[in-house]
C-alpha cells in the first residue's frame, strides 16, 4: 500500500512538472497551442524511400571498400572513411523534408540529442544539434518530453550504423502533452483500457493501428469492385418505424419533434428492396445497423453491415458475387487467396464448397431431416441428442438447432450452406422444387458465419402470410420475430423483379482479414460496460484512470436484504467433499439464444479446459471476465444447460433486493497470483 501511495505521487508530481513546463512555453511567448499549422511535406517512410532510391542513383558508382585481411582497427578506419566519403555526396545533394509527429523517444547527450518521431506511417529518427536548430530552441527541446508533439525541418542523412535518419535544422514544438504515455500497452491487462482509450492503443500499439488501416482499405475495396459491377451507393432511414429485415430485438427511442417512438434500425434490407420496386436495378448500402443483443468476442450491439440487392438474379448469382468480392479483396488487401487466421491457412482461391443444409447435418451428425416426418419426430430427435428447443420450435427450427450444434464448428474452409427451412427464412422466395426450403445460404469461413442471401420473395401474397406466422412467433414469446410491414407489401405490389440480395457483416470481415480475434479489435470505439456510479459520466472516469487509481464503488446496501443463514446443518464430512478450486478465465462468450448465460472456459490446473456455464451476463460483459481467477466447484456432475455440458459451478455473492424478485450476482474474485487449481480449505 505505501509503495502503491508512493508511485500515485511520483505519477502526480511529474503531471504537475509538464503543467510547470506549458506555462513557462506560455509565460515566454511560446505558447504551442497558438500555432495553427505546419507545412508538412513528407510521412516517416515517404522519407525512407525517397532517400534510398536517391542514394542509389547518387552512389551507384561507389565502390564498396575492400576490409578482406585488415585487423580490426585497420578495418574500422576504413569504413569511417567509406561512411565520411558515402555522407560528402548525399550531403551535396540533400533531400529537404519536413515532417511532423509524436515524440516517443528521447536521448540528450549534451550538446547533441536524438529522438523518435511517429506519424502516421511509422518512426523515423531525428538527430538534434544545438549548433543546427540554436541555443534557444536546443535548450526548449532538451526540456520537452515523451508524447510531445514536434514539426521538424531538416535533410535525410544515413547515421553511420546504416538507420536513415533526419537532420533537424528547425524543432517546432505544436502541442504539449500532459499525460504520461504508458511503458507498455500489450497484453490481457490493458484489454480494457485499450478499447476505452482508443487514442492511446493507436499511439503505442503500431499493429492496432495496421488493423484499422486496413479495415478503411477494405471498404475502399468493397465499393470499387461494387462500382466494376454498376451498383449504385444508397442511404437510408436508420431510424424507422418498423425494425425489420433480420431475427434481433431493435433499440427503442423517442422522437421529439413528431412525439413518436421509434427504434433503431436492425437491417437495411426492406428500404433497398424499395429501391428495387422503383426501378434502381443494383443498389448497395454500408452503415450502421443496431440490435439490443449480447456482446462477444465476435458481436457487438451495433456493427457496421453490408447488403446489396440485384434485379433479375437469384441466390446463385449472389454466390458467384460473394465468392468472386472475397477473392478480390484477398488479394488486394492481403496480397494472396491464401491467408491466415489463428495459425490456421484458409484458401479462397479454391472453389467454394456447396452444401445443402440437411446434407450438412446428415455429414457431421449422421442425421437424414429429409427423411424426418414432422414437428414432433424433430422434437424427438433432439431430445434423444440433447440438443435445447422452445415448445414453439418447428421441424425448420430444430433442423437449425441441429446445424448450430453439430455443423458450424466444422466449417473452416470457405463454405455455402444453401436452402435453409421456410420457417427460419421469412423473406426468402420458396425453392419450387421443395416448399419447405427457401432459396438461401449463408457462407461460412473459420466457423464464423460470413453473408446471409436469399433469392428474394416477390409475392407480397405469400409474404403477408409470411409475416402473419412472425406475428404469431411474437405472441409465442419469440421477441426477434418481424412485424407486418404494411408499406413493404404495397411496394410488393406495385412490383418487384425476381431479385437476389445479400448481407456481410462487415466487422467479421475485417477480423477474418486481420487475423483479430475480437470484434472490439477491429471497431475503433466498441461498445463497452459503463464505469463508475454515474453512466454518463464513464468517459471521464476512463480519461482519468490512467493519472489516478479508481475509488472503489460505493455500494448503497440500505436495500440489500441479506438471508438468514441456513439453520440446517451439513455434516463435516459431506462438505469437505465439495472440491473448491481457483480456476483462471481463459475464454468467456455468451450462449447463444440464451440472455443469461455465459459459457466460461477455465484453466482449473489439471491442464484439460474445462467448461462452466453461469447465468450472470445482466451483470458482466464477457470480455471483462478474462485473465480473472474465480472461484469453483469442480467435482459436481455435469449438466446439460442449452445443448452444453457445464461441469461444475462458480461461486457468487447473492444480493436480494428488498420489495423485489430481482438479485444481484457478484462473482467471487481472487488475487490472480493465486494458482489455477488451486484447493480453497
Amino acid at each position: 500500500m505505501a509503495e502503491q501511495k508512493k508511485q500515485e505521487q511520483d505519477t502526480n508530481q511529474l503531471l504537475k512538472v509538464r503543467r510547470e513546463k506549458l506555462a513557462e512555453l506560455q509565460a515566454n511567448g511560446k505558447d504551442p497551442f497558438q500555432i495553427t499549422k505546419f507545412n508538412q511535406t513528407h510521412h516517416s517512410l515517404e522519407v525512407k524511400e525517397i532517400y534510398e532510391a536517391h542514394e542509389a542513383e547518387l552512389l551507384k558508382d561507389h565502390k564498396e571498400p575492400e576490409v578482406e585481411g585488415l585487423d580490426e582497427e585497420q578495418k574500422k578506419e576504413v569504413l569511417k572513411k567509406d561512411y565520411e566519403e558515402r555522407r560528402s555526396i548525399m550531403d551535396a545533394n540533400p533531400i529537404h523534408v519536413a515532417v511532423a509527429g509524436r515524440m516517443m523517444f528521447k536521448r540528450v547527450m549534451g550538446k547533441a540529442s536524438f529522438c523518435n518521431i511517429q506519424d502516421l506511417q511509422g518512426n523515423i529518427q531525428v538527430y538534434v544539434a544545438r549548433d543546427a536548430i540554436g541555443t534557444d530552441s536546443y535548450a526548449d527541446f532538451k526540456k520537452s518530453d515523451i508524447g510531445d508533439i514536434f514539426g521538424l525541418e531538416g535533410f535525410a542523412f544515413r547515421t553511420r550504423t546504416g538507420e536513415i535518419s533526419i537532420h533537424a535544422e528547425k524543432m517546432t514544438l505544436l502541442s504539449k502533452s500532459l499525460q504520461i504515455l504508458p511503458e507498455k500497452f500489450h497484453g490481457l491487462t490493458d484489454t480494457d483500457t485499450r478499447y476505452r482509450q482508443r487514442y492511446v492503443d493507436l499511439i503505442m500499439n503500431q499493429e492496432s493501428k495496421k488493423v484499422f488501416i486496413k479495415r478503411s482499405q477494405i471498404l475502399k475495396e468493397i465499393r470499387n469492385f461494387l462500382s466494376g459491377r454498376d451498383f449504385m451507393e444508397v442511404e437510408t432511414p436508420m431510424l424507422v418505424a418498423n425494425a425489420g429485415g433480420a431475427a434481433a430485438r431493435p433499440f427503442e427511442t423517442h422522437y421529439n419533434a413528431l412525439n413518436e417512438d421509434v427504434k433503431l434500425r436492425i437491417s437495411l434490407e426492406l428500404y433497398l428492396k424499395r429501391l428495387i420496386v422503383g426501378g434502381l436495378e443494383r443498389v448497395f448500402e454500408i452503415g450502421r445497423v443496431f440490435r439490443n443483443e449480447g456482446v462477444d468476442t465476435r458481436h457487438n450491439p451495433e456493427f457496421t453491415l453490408m447488403e446489396l440487392y440485384q434485379a433479375y438474379t437469384d441466390y446463385e448469382g449472389m454466390m458467384e458475387l460473394t465468392e468472386s468480392m472475397f477473392r478480390y479483396l484477398a488479394e488486394k488487401v492481403c496480397g494472396s487467396t491464401k491467408i491466415s487466421y489463428n495459425g490456421i491457412e484458409i484458401d479462397l482461391g479454391k472453389p467454394f464448397e456447396r452444401l445443402t443444409m440437411n446434407d450438412a447435418i446428415k455429414k457431421y451428425a449422421g442425421i437424414d431431416f429429409d427423411q424426418v416426418a414432422d414437428d414432433e419426430a424433430a422434437k424427438k430427435l433432439a431430445e434423444e441428442h440433447h440438443i435445447a428447443y422452445e415448445e414453439r420450435h418447428k421441424k425448420g427450427d430444430i433442423i437449425n438447432l441441429f446445424f448450430e450444434e453439430f455443423c458450424e464448428k466444422e466449417l473452416i474452409q470457405p463454405t455455402f450452406i444453401m436452402d435453409h427451412p421456410i420457417e427460419i427464412s421469412p423473406l426468402t422466395k420458396k425453392k419450387p422444387s421443395d416448399p419447405t426450403k427457401v432459396e438461401r445460404f449463408e457462407l461460412f469461413i473459420n466457423t464464423w458465419e460470413m453473408c446471409n442471401a436469399y433469392s428474394e420473395l416477390n409475392d407480397p401474397i405469400d409474404q403477408r402470410e409470411r409475416f402473419a406466422a412472425q406475428e404469431e412467433a411474437f405472441a409465442a414469446g419469440d421477441d426477434e420475430a418481424n412485424h407486418t410491414d404494411e408499406d413493404f407489401l404495397n411496394a410488393l405490389e406495385i412490383g418487384m423483379p425476381p431479385t437476389g440480395g445479400i448481407g456481410y457483416g462487415i466487422d467479421r470481415l475485417v477480423m477474418l482479414l486481420t487475423d483479430s480475434q475480437a470484434i472490439r479489435d477491429v471497431l475503433l470505439f466498441p461498445t463497452m460496460k459503463s464505469q463508475g456510479s454515474a453512466k454518463n459520466e464513464a468517459n471521464n472516469v476512463a480519461q482519468t484512470a490512467a493519472a489516478a487509481p479508481a475509488e472503489t464503488a460505493k455500494v448503497d446496501f440500505s436495500n440489500v436484504k441479506v438471508e438468514p443463514l441456513f439453520e440446517e446443518e451439513v455434516d463435516f464430512d459431506t462438505f469437505s467433499k465439495s472440491d473448491f478450486r481457483a480456476v483462471k478465465v481463459k475464454e468467456c462468450v455468451a450462449v447463444p439464444k440464451s440472455k443469461k448465460l455465459l459459457q466460461f472456459t477455465l484453466d482449473d490446473g489439471t491442464g484439460t479446459d474445462r467448461t462452466i456455464l453461469s447465468g450472470i451476463h445482466s451483470y458482466y460483459e464477457p470480455e471483462e471476465l478474462v485473465g480473472k481467477t474465480l472461484i469453483a466447484i469442480t467435482n459436481l456432475p455435469p449438466r446439460k444447460m442449452m445443448g452444453i455440458e457445464s461441469c461444475g459451478m462458480l461461486l457468487s455473492a447473492v444480493n436480494n433486493l428488498k420489495d423485489s424478485e430481482d438479485e444481484e450476482l457478484h462473482l467471487l474474485m481472487v488475487d490472480n497470483h493465486i494458482p489455477a487449481g488451486a484447493k480453497l480449505y
